[in-house]
C-alpha cells in the first residue's frame, strides 16, 4: 500500500534499503491508519473570492504596504474577515493552519490604530516562533505608519521588555506566560487594550496556558473587540469562548484535517541501526529541496542535526535547549534557504509559515494525531504542493 514512487526505479537491494516488513502498532501515533484515509470533515463547496485588498476601507498607505508585499486577491479567510473585523464585530475563525488568518486580523487592526493611535492590541500564541512571526509581519504591514509593537515572549531579554513596553507600544505580542509575568509584575497594564487576539487558542490550551489566559481575560476592559482563531473547538476551547466574545461573527474555512495538496506516504525502517542512512539516502535526492524534520527529544534533534551537518548537509536545529534568539536566527537562515534541512521538536509544528517546504519529515513519529496533523501542515502551502513522509518502524 506504502509502497511508492521513492523506491520507483530501484534494485531489490535498493528497495530494501527504504522500505520493507508491515507496520505494526506501536506506543507513538501510527500514521498510517490515516494515510491517504478520506477526511475528517466534509469537504464544503469551494469558496469563490469576492474582494481585493483594493476594496478594503482601509488606509491607503496600508493599503501600499500589502500590495508591496505581493498580496492583491485575499484568502478566503481575509475575504471574509477583514470587513466583520472593521466593523468592530468580534470573530471566530475555524480555519486549518496557512490559510493566512494572520492578515486577516492584522490588516483591520493596523487599520483601526491608525485612525485611534491611543487604542492598543494584545496579541497571544502558544509559541515563541509563532509571535515573533506575526512581529515579523506586523513590522512590514506597517511600514513608515509610525504605530509600534513589543514582542512579550519566554526566552527573551525581560529587561528590554519592560523597557519596550514603557514607550506605551499599540501592539503587544506574546506568550500568555511572559504576558502573565508582566502584569503581576505591574510592567503591563490592559486599561488600554481594546482589542485582543487569541491565536492557535486550541495549541494554548494543549500545552496547559489555560489558566493564564483566563486571568489575563479576566483584567481586560468589558467594552473591546475580541479575536479567536483555532483550529479545533472542543469543550476547554469553549470554556474560554463563553467568557471571551460576544455576538461574534464565525468563519469557518477549514475543509479537512489537511491540506489535499500534501502528499503523505510511510516509510519502514527495516534496521533501526540503519535509519540515519535511510534518511541519507532521502536527501541526496534532488527534490529533497527544503526539507522540514521533526524528531521526538530535543537530545535527539541535536544528535541527529551533529550527524547531517558531520556528513555534508547543510542543516540546523531548534528547540528547547537553544536560547531565544538562537532559534530565531536559524529559522531566518532556514527561509531564506541558507540551510536546506531544520531539525526540530514540536516547539516549530505550531503556526509557523515557512515558505517553500518540499518536504516534512517525521523521522520520529508523533504523540497524537493532532501533532501528526500540525507537523505536515508546515508543507503544502499557499496552494503548493508538498510531501509528508513518516518512518515507521
Amino acid at each position: 500500500m506504502y509502497y511508492n514512487r521513492y523506491n520507483e526505479g530501484r534494485s531489490g537491494a535498493g528497495r530494501g534499503r527504504y522500505f520493507g516488513g508491515g507496520v505494526r502498532r506501536i506506543r507513538s501515533f501510527d500514521p498510517s491508519s490515516v494515510i491517504n484515509a478520506p477526511q475528517r470533515y466534509e469537504k464544503v463547496a469551494e469558496y469563490t473570492i469576492t474582494h481585493e485588498f483594493n476594496d478594503f476601507a482601509i488606509d491607503e498607505e496600508l493599503k501600499r504596504n500589502i500590495l508591496e508585499k505581493g498580496y492583491k486577491t485575499p484568502t478566503p479567510i481575509q475575504d471574509q474577515a477583514i470587513i466583520p473585523l472593521l466593523e468592530g464585530r468580534d470573530l471566530i475563525g475555524i480555519a486549518n493552519t496557512g490559510t493566512g488568518k494572520t492578515a486577516a486580523f492584522l490588516i483591520p487592526l493596523i487599520d483601526k490604530i491608525i485612525k485611534n493611535p491611543r487604542e492598543q492590541v494584545l496579541i497571544m500564541t502558544p509559541t515563541r516562533e509563532l509571535a515573533a512571526q506575526i512581529r515579523d509581519e506586523f513590522i512590514s504591514f506597517s511600514k513608515g505608519l509610525r504605530i509600534y509593537c513589543a514582542l512579550c515572549i519566554g526566552g527573551g531579554s525581560m529587561g528590554t521588555q519592560v523597557r519596550d513596553l514603557r514607550y506605551n507600544p499599540n501592539f503587544v505580542i506574546g506568550t500568555p506566560g511572559r504576558i502573565k509575568d508582566l502584569l503581576r509584575s505591574r510592567y503591563l497594564n490592559l486599561n488600554n487594550f481594546r482589542s485582543i487576539v487569541l491565536d492557535e487558542a486550541d495549541r494554548m490550551v494543549d500545552i496547559g496556558f489555560m489558566a493564564d489566559i483566563k486571568y489575563i481575560i479576566s483584567l481586560l476592559p468589558k467594552s473591546r473587540q475580541s479575536l479567536f482563531f483555532s483550529a479545533t473547538i472542543d469543550g476547554k476551547v469553549r470554556e474560554i469562548l463563553n467568557s471571551f466574545v460576544q455576538n461574534p461573527v464565525i468563519i469557518s474555512v477549514k475543509t479537512g484535517d489537511t491540506a489535499q495538496n500534501i502528499h503523505q506516504e510511510v516509510i519502514r525502517v527495516i534496521d533501526r541501526e540503519k535509519k540515519v542512512e535511510q534518511l541519507h539516502g532521502l536527501l541526496i535526492q534532488k527534490e529533497f529541496e527544503k526539507v522540514l524534520l521533526f524528531g521526538r527529544t530535543k537530545h535527539g534533534v541535536q544528535k541527529l542535526s551533529d550527524e547531517l551537518v558531520k556528513r555534508g548537509f547543510r542543516a540546523d536545529a531548534i528547540h528547547g535547549n537553544k536560547k531565544q534568539n538562537q532559534r530565531i536566527r536559524t529559522l531566518d537562515r532556514f527561509k531564506r534557504s541558507e540551510i536546506q534541512i531544520l531539525l526540530a521538536t514540536d516547539v516549530a509544528s505550531r503556526g509557523l509559515d515557512i515558505p517553500n517546504v518540499s518536504h516534512v519529515i517525521n523521522y520520529d513519529l508523533p504523540e497524537s494525531y493532532d501533532a501528526y496533523i500540525h507537523r505536515i501542515g508546515r508543507t503544502g502551502r499557499a496552494d503548493k504542493k508538498g510531501i509528508a513522509l513518516t518512518f515507521v518502524n
